[in-house]
C-alpha cells in the first residue's frame, strides 16, 4: 500500500503541541475489513492477553507474531521514518541520550541488542461493557516516543461508546483529558509515555496514558502499531 498524501510537517506540528495527531483515511473499508478477520487466525499471533485477567480492564488483544501481516509491515516501516524527527525533536529537548535511526530496519537492530525481539503490534476486540485502563506501552528499556492507533469498526454502526482517552499529566496541575473520535480507517499518531513542553526554565516532561472508555454496544476493532519490540 502506498500512504495517503498527508502534510507530514503539519501532522508533526499537531504531535508536537499536543502529543497526538490525526491521519484521517489511512486505511479504506476493505482493509479495516481484512484486519478484523485476521483476529480468528491463530496462526498470525504470538499470543491472547484477557484484559480482565490481569487487571488492564476488560476485553482481550492478540499480539502478531513475525513475519507481520503484508500491511501491518508495510504501515510500520512507512510510518516510522515520518515520525523519526518529532522523536529526534523530542529527545534533544528532554536531553536524552542516543537518537533514532532513520528507517525501522535500523531502529529494530538496537531493539534486538536490547534484547527486545517479539513483535510488539496488535489487534484488540472490544464488546460490550469492555474497555482499557490508562496505561503506557512499553515493553523493555528502549522505547520508540510515538505509536499508532487505527480505529477499524465504524462508530453508532459496528459499536457505540468505546471512545479513545488521552490523559496529560502536568507538573502541578491538574491532569487535561482528551477524547479522541475516530471513524473507521482513521488513525492517531499518540504518545507512548511523555513529551516535551516549553516552560520558563526549559522543557518539563508531561506524562501520557491513554485507554478506551466502556463499549456500550457492538464490537470494536483497533490495529495498534508500537514501533519498538518487547523483551
Amino acid at each position: 500500500m502506498k500512504l495517503p498524501d498527508y502534510n507530514w510537517a503539519h501532522v508533526r506540528q499537531q504531535i508536537d503541541t499536543h502529543g497526538f495527531g490525526l491521519l484521517p483515511g489511512l486505511l479504506d473499508p476493505h482493509s479495516c475489513l481484512s484486519l478484523r478477520q485476521m483476529y480468528e487466525d491463530t496462526a498470525l499471533f504470538r499470543s491472547r492477553i484477557q484484559m480482565e485477567r490481569y487487571h488492564f480492564g476488560r476485553g482481550e488483544y492478540q499480539y502478531f507474531d513475525y513475519p507481520l501481516p503484508p500491511l501491518v509491515q508495510t504501515l510500520r516501516e512507512q510510518l516510522y521514518p515520518q515520525l523519526a524527527p518529532i522523536a529526534n525533536l523530542w529527545a534533544e529537548q528532554l536531553n536524552m541520550p542516543g537518537r533514532f535511526p532513520a528507517d525501522l530496519a535500523s531502529f529494530h537492530e538496537a531493539c534486538r541488542a536490547a534484547g527486545q525481539t517479539r513483535p510488539t503490534p496488535l489487534l484488540l476486540r472490544y464488546r460490550s461493557g469492555d474497555y482499557n485502563c490508562l496505561h503506557q506501552d512499553i515493553y523493555g528499556e528502549l522505547h520508540f516516543p510515538l505509536q499508532l492507533i487505527v480505529a477499524l469498526s465504524q462508530p453508532d454502526a459496528d459499536f457505540s461508546g468505546g471512545e479513545l482517552v488521552l490523559i496529560e499529566q502536568r507538573p502541578r496541575q491538574q491532569s487535561r483529558p482528551r477524547v479522541i473520535a475516530l471513524q473507521q480507517g482513521d488513525a492517531a499518531v499518540i504518545t507512548v509515555r511523555e513529551r516535551p513542553e516549553k516552560g520558563l526554565r526549559g522543557y518539563r516532561r508531561l506524562q501520557l496514558r491513554h485507554g478506551v472508555s466502556a463499549v456500550h454496544g457492538g464490537e470494536r476493532f483497533t490495529l495498534g502499531i508500537i514501533f519498538h519490540d518487547a523483551r
